[in-house]
């Protein structure tokens, strides 16, 4: 672990310290979520400000490790941009928690309207800039890379970016439920709907595949086709999860939960 902070400093030192601010403000937020009792839809309202640090934290990582490879690449214009595209978000969602308040689906005033567009504009630009370092992936050959590594570098982009715009399923519907209005289980720090459909469950593992099938692929599996199926069914799952919150079905069904509905 000391290696890979050590020579992840070294290909990206910007995106690196960004992410180290973004670990040490997750900690923060998870103290504060549990040493104080301000709640937001059911659940304190700092776990909400913890999750996008943490999520943020690994995004960061990840691509400063991946464009790392890229030839000719203005790994500054990236850098600088996913930091304030990025951390606009963590601010301005952590100031709302810290008042009890939404942050997304919050349209009782023009200004918070105009924080929650600002907000999707913001994801929308990283996204479609982490769609550019994708495309750059495919066209680009690296010769001194496993082609295993390669390919799960160019198909967990691929995941990340689609199950990124699937926070507009959220977005348009003001509601990360199917059956129920922001419903949170407290589900771990997750918060996922025990009851009801959440279509955060596709959105959490369709981003995370730029984390999990690179390190599968270049650590476990090392073979190219191998890589693919596993990019498919890692796909195929994030997609599966997302029907099934559509309809309406929460991804466990707990005991509990069954008997109260009896």
């Amino acid at each position: 672990m000391i290696d890979f902070i050590q020579d992840l400093k070294t290909r990206n030192e910007t995106l690196f310290y960004f992410g180290a601010v973004c670990f040490v403000l997750s900690i923060l937020f998870l103290i504060l979520a549990k040493t104080t009792t301000t709640q937001v839809y059911g659940v304190n309202a700092w776990y909400k400000p913890f999750k996008f640090a943490f999520s943020t934290l690994t995004f960061a990582w990840a691509m400063a490790w991946y464009c790392y490879y890229l030839p000719d690449f203005n790994i500054k214009l990236f850098n600088w941009s996913i930091i304030i595209l990025l951390g606009f978000e963590i601010v301005y969602i952590a100031i709302q928690a810290s008042r009890g308040q939404l942050s997304h689906y919050n349209l009782i005033s023009s200004f918070y309207s105009a924080m929650f567009s600002l907000m999707a504009l913001a994801a929308s630009l990283a996204t479609i800039y982490t769609a550019y370092v994708g495309l750059l992936f495919f066209k680009n050959s690296f010769l001194e890379l496993p082609d295993y590594y390669v390919w799960a570098i160019r198909l967990s982009i691929l995941i990340f970016v689609i199950f990124s715009f699937e926070g507009f399923a959220m977005g348009s519907r003001m509601n990360h439920n199917v059956g129920a209005l922001n419903e949170n289980s407290n589900w771990f720090i997750l918060g996922w709907s025990k009851t009801v459909g959440d279509l955060r469950v596709s959105h959490f593992i369709g981003m995370h595949a730029l984390q999990v099938l690179p390190i599968l692929s270049f650590y476990v599996l090392k073979n190219t086709k191998l890589t693919i199926g596993l990019s498919i069914i890692y796909g195929l799952l994030a997609l599966l999860t997302l029907i099934q919150a559509l309809q309406g079905r929460p991804l466990f069904k707990y005991k509990d939960e069954v008997n109260s509905t009896k």
